[in-house]
């Protein structure tokens, strides 16, 4: 439990403030007031036996902090972004491969490959684009200085919660014009909404403000360096050490008791995303095509969902994020086992399970378990029928397709005992080898996203059907091919007269260029054609 420090009854001796360093930064001076920052102080565990604040104060006075009765005061905030969610399903977000491999170092942590850097801090690399790119991840042991982590003990300390924030980022960020530039704020009320957090009764007010500033300052750590090659039309670059979401400014709002006791009641956050949106979110550059500018639908069950299962199916929670960036919608992944229990559970626990039995029985019982609950929330995984048939399928998916309807039922399993497999029978020998070998065809989606993503996906390709249909009116290609040929005109001698090249003709001949207005002019003129 955290201190706190009654300024009624304080001397201002500074002694807590500036004779002893806080080993955590708690204790804060504003305003000749001193307060000590619930989501920083652990009472000194793991540096001193006793907290130091209590141990130099002439009074006594640093208290542990009570959990605060009744109702917060409100107070004018700041202003903060809209909300997300407007429709109540799913929001656009940013899902440039920053953000998939933000939410992979959150949510897998140990489980990835970190190596030391020619400056000794850890960091992970990967190479993308089919090698031809890479990028890097470190991380800020302070938000408000470049300094990065140098041991696995920052990374242990990694919550796959925020992985649930920095999606919430993400979709925030897309809200914004010119996001490597403007600012989106966003306070504890809205994050409360987004996580569920509105609806946990066994938290009080102050730990879960402490939870949402722990959660936002582990997003805020992240720091990554790409280098990336040209791809198409869009040039190459690179940049080292940035942060992926820059907390410019956090607000802190507090309510004093009658001894003077401060007590934190709201926060606001103010982030700007990091220079990579300017690479990966640039909408302006995309129209000409020297940028990206990469998006997905965000369900409004995913945050809350990952805060809800995280400590008793961290494998779900893990895979849920991870299927968010890697399923499309109406397409077969073909996505294997062996994928899957590596983003699941790491690289680690399945050598472990290669070499031991029991640890091997373990794993196979927690993957169906995942994938069970991962059903439940209405990611359905379709298994393919060669490789991954009914007999090493968990017994949850074979009871799906029992009758509601008790005669129906009793029916079913008297067909399913006088047949050469029953489902209850055990599962065959070499189980984990045919696991390896098996895939999942797809993962459905719930009705309500599928519904949602069909109707962006219709939008899209209606998008570009205007598009394609703005291109081909005017003048056509056929047009210019069969007046030319009409006239007896070679490709070469309408380029003389038009005062263009013979390629530029045949491209436009070929529909691979679209003349300009003033050269559609020109070509009516010389091939006699009616405008």
């Amino acid at each position: 439990m955290p201190y706190t420090i009654p300024n009624n009854s304080c001397v201002k001796c500074d002694h807590c403030f500036a004779q002893i360093e806080c080993p955590t930064g708690a204790i804060k001076k504003e305003n000749e007031q001193f307060w000590i920052d619930p989501a920083a102080c652990n009472n000194c565990v793991g540096f001193y036996s006793q907290p130091q604040c209590a141990v130099v104060c002439p009074a006594h006075l640093p208290i542990p902090l009570q959990v605060k009765r009744g109702r917060c005061k409100t107070e004018p905030r700041q202003l903060t972004s809209p909300d997300l969610f407007a429709n109540g399903i799913s929001n656009p977000f940013a899902s440039a491969i920053v953000v998939w491999e933000a939410c992979n170092v959150l949510a897998q942590r140990q489980s990835l490959q970190w190596e030391k850097d020619a400056d000794g801090n850890i960091c992970y690399h990967r190479t993308v684009n089919q090698g031809k790119s890479a990028i890097a991840f470190h991380l800020a042991t302070k938000t408000d200085e470049m300094c990065l982590a140098q041991d696995m003990t920052a990374v242990e300390t990694l919550d796959i919660r925020a992985a649930a924030v920095n999606l919430i980022f993400a979709a925030h960020a897309i809200g914004l014009t010119k996001p490597w530039k403007d600012e989106f704020v966003i306070d504890d009320r809205q994050l409360e909404s987004y996580l569920g957090l509105d609806k946990r009764k066994d938290l009080n007010k102050t730990a879960k403000l402490v939870l949402m500033q722990t959660l936002v300052n582990q997003v805020c750590q992240l720091v990554t360096s790409i280098d990336w090659s040209p791809q198409g039309r869009i040039p190459g670059f690179q940049f080292t050490k940035s942060r992926i979401w820059n907390l410019t400014r956090t607000q802190r709002y507090f309510q004093t008791d009658a001894s003077g006791c401060k007590y934190l009641i709201g926060l606001t956050f103010t982030i700007r995303p990091g220079i990579w949106t300017k690479y990966f979110l640039n909408q302006q550059e995309c129209k000409q095509r020297t940028a990206f500018y990469q998006y997905g639908s965000l369900p409004k069950s995913l945050p809350s969902t990952i805060m809800s299962i995280w400590q008793q199916h961290e494998g779900t929670a893990r895979l849920m994020l991870w299927l968010l960036f890697k399923t499309k919608m109406g397409k077969e992944q073909r996505i294997t086992v062996p994928t899957l229990l590596r983003v699941a559970y790491g690289e680690d626990k399945i050598a472990a399970a290669y070499r031991q039995r029991d640890e091997r029985k373990r794993l196979l019982r927690t993957f169906e378990s995942d994938l069970e609950v991962l059903n439940h929330y209405g990611m359905k995984p379709k298994f393919d029928p060669v490789t991954y048939p009914p007999n090493i399928q968990p017994l949850w998916a074979k009871l799906v397709d029992i009758p509601e309807d008790p005669d129906e039922a009793i029916e079913f399993w008297i067909n399913d005992a006088s047949g050469d497999g029953c489902l209850t029978n055990v599962a065959p020998r070499g189980k984990w080898n045919l696991l390896m070998n098996a895939r999942i065809l797809s993962f459905d989606l719930p009705p309500e996203l599928e519904a949602q993503l069909k109707s962006i996906h219709q939008k899209r390709q209606h998008k570009k059907n205007r598009k394609k249909n703005k291109l081909t009116t005017g003048l056509l290609g056929e047009q210019i091919t069969q007046a030319r040929k009409n006239l007896n005109l070679s490709q070469r001698e309408l380029a003389k007269l038009a005062g263009k090249s013979q390629s530029w003709i045949r491209d436009i001949e070929k529909g691979r260029l679209k003349a300009k207005l003033e050269d559609q002019v020109k070509l009516r003129e010389v091939l006699g054609i009616a405008g």
